[in-house]
């Protein structure tokens, strides 16, 4: 019976991954639906060339062997445009080819109408190509998830799928695996590729209490995760909703060569009118040459190259920059970009690392330095402050291990003092100095120097006897400086805005080499300050990371978010930089002026082949079959023109 039930099993398997090949199959014939039409009619008319010998250029077999090649290739884009002329109420692009096609069977060029048909069917197909490989990113983000992943749960491991994890589970990463989820290292030491999501080539080494995100690679140790966010807010799920989102907006540009398409399409259909009216009256054609030439013009007359002009390239822009680990929120953010005069900056979490750091270790001993450090780790992890996660961090980055404390009693806001054996020790801020020690300052010089840098200092006494200070700072980012100098290149005025005061300012100003700051500057005054830079530079762009900066970020021309930031702030931004790195915004202002300029090379050649063409054909200087090809050949182009910015 088990073996009988397990055969079932067996076969139901097989027939399940037989139905998804099926499936990928399916789905790959409809993706490439478009290309085949336009190559089954291309080949049609290749055949019909080869054997034109055994057609009658007038039977009824010349004409439905094109009239086969029309349907074939025309059908898709025939649909667009009917259905997007029924939900427009706008003539377009597609409906005008069509008449062009049916124009030129009408007075017997077959041949040249199915070749127009066929050349406008593979310039759409390009289209859609382009499109595919804009989501082409974003598909690949889908299928960086794993579907299981393995829960440690009461010891015990057990395959689970991702959906069912919960915030709090326990998962267990080994080498070579995909992470599953969001979540914080609680056990474990390994290098994990991040580079799907950031587009960074080398490995970041995870330790404890590091993030790691959803899709990335474990590299060469095993880990244990502590799961903090659902499947559907990973940061994964939250770059794909960015991306689809972008792919979906349309730039100023893109909008105005729409609304233009529209009139333009009925003076083209007006001129093609007149064409077929006048010139037997005017200029004494015939009405053969005069049909023939209001076909000429209808077709390249329209602006199809003119339309594929921007949507591509932009494209193309949107999924570069998140393959490079920026995330723009629509088109018009790109094309934006290039035209920014002024960049704000948040310093915490945006010019600076957000978290503080030791840079000097002084002692009144230099023989009782590894002793004092561990006495201060030993009292100082017991705290969750931030100056003293710093304290305990740079005790294990020099292999100092700390020791049982027998009384400990901490007053906020000043510091901790703490019972060791015999000695009283207090570890704090000069005012809680103050209180426990009158002794002599043998340390005054370097407080006063260290305090001059703009760093927190922290007091060490012994049984009130200064014997150390501490100084910590909130370190500038390593790359902050060549991002800072790089926009200065550009010509781009760089502004720190912060909350913190004159002395601090100034320091991270002057080590940073930003031009200008303001202190003291709070969330509204924040606003304030983005406003009168409008005034005095034009465009601005605002850099941030907090709660407090979403208000500027929303005021600014561009918004741009780090990465590791609040919701509220990735929200509220235009752009999101996914790893924290200035030099990122550098990249994205190129990428936008390369952008700017593929549009505007692609907008001079569609109009100049247009004009060219029209001039052309009212002199009869071309004819059909030359304005087919030139004119569809422009739109071929330009399209590939605007793919030249995924490379």
């Amino acid at each position: 019976m088990s073996c009988h039930s397990e055969i079932i099993t067996n076969k139901k398997q097989n027939h399940s991954q037989l139905d998804q090949l099926e499936l990928g199959k399916i789905e790959t014939l409809r993706k490439h639906s478009e290309l085949i039409a336009a190559l089954l009619s291309g080949g049609i008319l290749l055949f019909v060339w080869l054997f034109q010998s055994q057609f009658s250029s007038s039977g009824w077999g010349w004409a439905t062997i094109h009239m086969i090649a029309f349907v074939i290739g025309g059908y898709a884009k025939a649909k667009e445009g009917v259905l997007a002329t029924i939900k427009t109420k706008q003539l377009n692009v597609e409906l005008l080819m069509i008449f062009a096609a049916i124009g030129s069977a009408s007075i017997g060029y077959w041949s040249e109408g199915a070749v127009l048909i066929f050349i406008f069917a593979l310039s759409g197909a390009l289209e859609t190509y382009t499109m595919q490989k804009s989501e082409k990113e974003l598909s690949a983000l889908i299928h960086l998830q794993p579907e299981t992943a393995l829960r440690v749960k009461n010891n015990k491991e057990e395959n689970v799928l991702v959906d069912e994890l919960m915030i709090g589970d326990f998962i267990l990463i080994k080498p070579g695996e995909r992470i599953p989820a969001d979540g914080i290292v609680v056990h474990g030491k390994s290098s994990v590729d991040e580079s799907a999501l950031t587009g960074e080539s080398l490995p970041v080494s995870k330790l404890a209490d590091t993030e790691v995100y959803t899709g990335t690679m474990n590299r060469n140790g095993s880990l244990t995760v502590k799961v903090t966010k659902e499947t559907k807010d990973s940061f994964v799920q939250k770059i794909m909703k960015l991306v689809q989102t972008a792919q979906n907006e349309k730039s100023h540009a893109q909008l105005f060569i729409e609304r233009f398409e529209a009139v333009y399409v009925k003076v083209v259909l007006l001129f093609v009118i007149l064409m077929l009216l006048l010139p037997p009256f005017l200029f004494h054609w015939s009405w053969s040459d005069t049909i023939y030439h209001a076909m000429i013009l209808l077709v390249v007359a329209s602006p199809c190259a003119l339309v594929a002009s921007i949507s591509p390239a932009t494209l193309s822009a949107i999924s570069k920059g998140a393959r490079n680990g920026i995330l723009f929120k629509s088109g018009e953010h790109v094309e934006n970009l290039s035209s920014i005069k002024a960049i704000a900056f948040d310093k915490t979490g945006t010019l600076t690392n957000g978290t503080p750091e030791v840079t000097d270790f002084i002692v009144l001993n230099q023989e009782e330095e590894t002793a004092i450090l561990r006495v201060i780790a030993s009292i100082e992890k017991g705290s969750s402050h931030p100056l003293a996660e710093a304290i305990v961090a740079y005790a294990k980055k020099n292999n100092v291990l700390t020791k049982a404390v027998n009384t400990m009693e901490e007053e906020t806001g000043k510091g901790i003092s703490a019972t060791i054996g015999e000695d009283k020790w207090t570890v704090g801020n000069n005012k809680f100095l103050q209180e426990n020690t009158h002794q002599t300052y043998w340390y005054q010089a370097e407080a006063n120097r260290l305090a001059m840098e703009a760093k927190t200092l922290v007091y060490v006494t012994k049984n009130e006897e200064v014997v150390a200070l501490l100084a910590l700072k909130d370190s500038i980012r390593s790359d902050t400086m060549k991002a800072i100098q790089q926009f200065k290149d550009e010509g781009i005025r760089t502004i720190m805005l912060t909350g913190d005061n004159e002395t601090t300012a100034q320091a991270i100003a002057k080590e940073s080499s930003i031009d200008t700051y303001v202190a003291s500057c709070m969330p509204d005054k924040k606003v304030s300050e983005i406003k009168r830079l409008k005034k005095q530079y034009g465009k601005i762009m605002m850099v941030g990371d907090g709660i407090n900066d979403a208000p500027a970020l929303a005021t600014a021309d561009i918004g741009i978010a780090m990465g590791a930031g609040t919701d509220v702030a990735l929200e509220t931004a235009d752009i999101i930089l996914i790893k924290n790195k200035l030099q990122k915004i550098s990249y994205s202002l190129k990428l936008s002026k390369k952008m700017n300029r593929v549009v505007k090379q692609n907008i001079f050649f569609s109009v100049s082949v247009i004009s060219v063409l029209i001039l052309s054909n009212f002199f009869q200087l071309i004819n059909l079959p030359l304005g087919v090809i030139a004119h569809e050949g422009s739109t071929i182009l330009v399209i590939l023109n605007g793919l030249r910015l995924l490379k």
